[in-house]
């Protein structure tokens, strides 16, 4: 049983120039417990299919069409006052940036706390109990003196682990991290992943971390989403995609990752740039970079169908297509 379920999201922004699709049809699953990892490169659509699911796209975006669902229940035609309770209930969010998740003007405690009693039936004092038991959890030390201190008296790693507590204040089944680690040193990368790991196993929750660092990927997920121009470009358990990719997009990024085994003067590098929305190819958006391109590439766009382990939205994988470059 899926906890979150996407189906064939569209994410448009209109413009005095017409209509921009920023997410084309992107279809996922995340069962409870699961890490799902969201990949690509900057401009692909990641962060933009997670503010969807947290239903906080900047206007003048908009969902277009396709349906996202929690626990059975669809949640992207909500009214934003529905909505506002499911954010923190029952998804909970992990910003890039940990300065601009947390309130300047307010202690850290007082910030879980309000988050606590907003969400979950507790008095004052067993709200603080609360947020006090989460900061240990979280792994701050001497949390019972930190609840009383402000965002600015924590280093760039703590406050990190202030914004993993309040994301998980209310017990949600659900959290959307967004480059949870990319503004911080490697050493506490390694302590936060393994932060939101224990938090899956130890509370059942499914974790959506989107990012574009594949050594995290790699580390963290069960399962990993390769998205390119808005689209998901291949999907499928994290060992098969980084191993055997199946989608010529997923190989080149997999061919860019410095190997510590082999002896290289050089890294490999996908020539050109991701498409701007105005100017995506007909076809597959990839083709123009694509060293396997053939025909039907360049005339018909690909759903994603099996191709071996995972699936991927690549004619190379249909029987019926006849490679002729």
């Amino acid at each position: 049983m899926s906890l979150l379920e996407v189906q064939n999201l569209v994410v448009e922004f209109p413009t005095r120039r017409g209509t921009l699709r920023a997410l084309d049809d992107v279809s996922f699953s995340i069962a409870p417990g699961e890490i799902l990892g969201v990949v690509g490169e900057s401009g692909a659509g990641k962060s933009l299919t997670g503010a969807s699911i947290i239903g906080l796209l900047e206007p003048p975006g908009r969902v277009a069409s396709g349906q996202i669902s929690l626990e059975g229940q669809r949640i992207d035609n909500l009214p934003h006052e529905k909505m506002r309770h499911i954010r923190g209930r029952k998804i909970g969010a992990i910003f890039q940036d940990p300065l601009t998740s947390l309130n300047p003007l307010y202690t850290v405690g007082q910030q879980l706390v309000e988050t606590i009693l907003t969400h979950l039936p507790m008095s004052a004092a067993q709200a603080r109990q609360r947020a006090v038991d989460l900061l240990k959890d979280t792994g701050i030390p001497a949390a019972e003196q930190r609840i009383d201190h402000y965002p600015h008296q924590f280093s760039g790693g703590m406050r990190q682990r202030v914004v993993i507590a309040l994301a998980l204040a209310a017990e949600p089944q659900l959290i959307v991290a967004d480059e949870p680690t990319t503004a911080l040193d490697v050493s506490i990368q390694a302590q936060i992943i393994q932060l939101l790991k224990n938090i899956c196993k130890t509370r059942g929750a499914a974790v959506m971390l989107i990012t574009h660092d594949m050594g995290v990927i790699a580390e963290t997920c069960d399962r990993v989403a390769v998205m390119y121009a808005g689209r998901v470009a291949e999907i499928g358990p994290v060992h098969e995609v980084i191993n055997q990719p199946a989608h010529p997009y997923t190989v080149g990024l997999m061919a860019s990752i410095p190997d510590m085994e082999q002896d290289r003067e050089r890294l490999n590098q996908i020539d050109g740039a991701m498409p701007r929305l105005n100017a995506i190819p007909k076809g597959c958006a990839f083709n123009p970079r694509c060293p396997k391109v053939f025909d039907r590439c360049r005339a018909e766009r690909p759903d994603l169908m099996p191709a071996g382990a995972t699936q991927a939205a690549c004619w190379l994988h249909d029987a019926k297509s006849e490679v002729s470059a």
